[in-house]
């Protein structure tokens, strides 16, 4: 059968591939094994020949590339939940860091990125949020492409110099609310923005390779750095689950997931998410698992991720809570009611008995049913548990068959490069010389006037544009028309149809 063992209570619980993709949810106080589960997890999807997408908040899910180390205590674990083939072994895993420290670089542009989620990034009220969708609509316009912050500066410097005109066009638009923005931009580039946007961007084809041996790669995000800006972790997050679903064909149920994408430290997502950002959320939540995609989220506490959501999480893997606090209590309650009951459980009492490795598992069975709560142990993974050293991550990467690809930034023309070039061309067209500089000699203000003439008609005056100022006006409507049926937007605001640009 396609399914993976997740460990043994009275009988084994095994996940079955089929309703992999209908989501799920890790969680648990800290300390009590919700890591070890997830890279128990990870495992078994790779194994399956199915790719996985891990961000690594505390670094110590890098171990998933080092080969375990036998023990006594684990051969006895894994004897007692019945895995008949364990040994150690490694996993094929490919490292990133949106910093390109720790990984290969993981860049994507301001255009795909969108303003929706860019507005979240840059901490922006709703006017400001209202003033960059007028920045991005202004460049979709014109045909320029917003790929890295210079490009975002740019357009607002262009906003900023040509406001009123802006402003009768598209909306009103404030000085104080661009300023505030500009800064904003400041801020998000001293914070490794400028890292994150420009190229070459990410391909998705990337996220979801196998190995020779048909083994799904594990692709490691190292989050530890990210997860102190906490926007730029979730909003990325976000983005990335976005693109998945505008770009990935409908497969339905598949007999296995394209791809498994683990989310630590869930709440992050959600915090602050206002109500409009959170229902897209939850629309990309329901269909994506039609595109063969997984999403399984890990935190402390149930509620942590909003109701509309945790209601379509149906593998449940729940550790040990601790009812210290009305908090905790309430926590306890909300985990209990997730699940089927078990007429030999309480589950409001014994989730504050389990032991470490232990957890209440209910996982989705035949039609998609979900299984009766189940006190089990959770089968130990293969790997090495704890921190990889920084010689093993370096040795893992010289590996990585994505090779160079990403290791290089790219700066091709875009906004800035487009703005620059015309604001040098009206410094170049004005003559400079009149014929009053020369009056006094009458054969060269003869030629001056003519040449005054030539000039005007070319190049235009204060009253009327020359003709080159119309053909490039004319030039540039042509290209912001075919360009502006290219630049076509997403369910959160990310760019579509970049294949037909690159």
């Amino acid at each position: 059968m396609n399914t993976l063992l997740i460990g043994k209570g009275e009988q084994q619980v095994h996940l079955n591939l089929k309703y992999a993709n209908r989501h799920g949810l890790i969680a648990g106080a800290t300390g009590t094994g919700k890591t070890v589960s997830l890279m128990s997890l990870a495992e078994g999807f790779s194994r399956q020949g199915v790719p996985v997408f891990i961000t690594d908040v505390k670094g110590d899910i890098s171990s998933l590339a080092i080969a375990g180390t036998p023990s006594e205590k684990l051969l006895q674990r894994a004897a007692q939940i019945g895995i008949e083939d364990y040994h150690n072994e490694a996993n094929p895993v490919v490292l990133w860091d949106l910093a390109g420290v720790q990984g290969h670089p993981l860049r994507t542009t301001i255009s795909e990125m969108g303003p929706t989620l860019l507005s979240r990034i840059l901490e922006l009220n709703d006017t400001q949020s209202g003033i960059l969708d007028i920045v991005f609509q202004l460049a979709d316009d014109q045909g320029l492409l917003l790929l890295d912050l210079d490009d975002l500066r740019a357009m607002l410097a262009l906003v900023a110099e040509e406001r009123k005109d802006v402003s009768a066009k598209y909306g009103l638009i404030s000085a104080q609310s661009l300023a505030a923005i500009q800064r904003s931009v400041l801020g998000l580039e001293r914070d490794g923005g400028k890292d994150f946007f420009g190229e070459p961007a990410l391909q998705l084809d990337d996220l979801m390779r196998t190995n020779l041996q048909g083994r799904g790669i594990i692709n490691l995000l190292a989050a530890n750095k990210l997860i102190l800006t906490p926007r730029l972790y979730s909003s990325f997050l976000l983005w990335l689950l976005s693109e998945l679903f505008e770009n990935l064909p409908e497969v339905g149920d598949p007999e296995k997931p394209k791809l498994v994408f683990f989310i630590d430290e869930a709440h992050l997502l959600f915090e602050g998410c206002p109500p409009s950002l959170l229902k897209r959320v939850e629309q990309i939540m329901r269909l994506i698992r039609s595109k063969g995609v997984g999403v399984y989220f890990c935190s402390q506490f149930p509620d942590d991720v909003p109701g509309e959501i945790l209601g379509q999480l149906g593998n449940r893997i729940q550790h040990a809570l601790r009812a210290y606090t009305p908090r905790d209590q309430k926590a306890v309650k909300t985990a209990a009611e997730t699940f089927v009951p078990n007429p030999k459980l309480v589950v409001s009492e014994v989730i504050s008995q389990l032991g470490v490795g232990e957890a209440l598992v209910s996982m989705l069975a035949d039609k998609g049913v979900p299984t009766m709560v189940e006190r089990a142990l959770i089968a130990p993974p293969r790997c090495r548990m704890g921190p990889a050293t920084s010689e093993e991550l370096h040795q893992v990467r010289a590996q990585s068959p994505i090779g160079g690809k990403y290791d290089h930034a790219i700066n091709r023309e875009s906004a800035y490069e487009l703005l620059n070039q015309r604001r040098t061309g009206v410094a170049t067209s004005n003559p400079t010389s009149t014929a009053s500089d020369t009056a006094n000699d009458g054969q060269t203000g003869q030629k001056a006037e003519e040449q005054g003439w030539f000039s005007e008609l070319i190049f235009g005056n204060k009253r009327r544009q020359g003709l080159a100022e119309t053909l490039s006006k004319q030039a540039a409507r042509t290209v912001g028309s075919q360009l502006g049926k290219q630049i076509l937007r997403g369910i959160l605001g990310g760019i579509l149809g970049k294949s037909s640009r690159r």
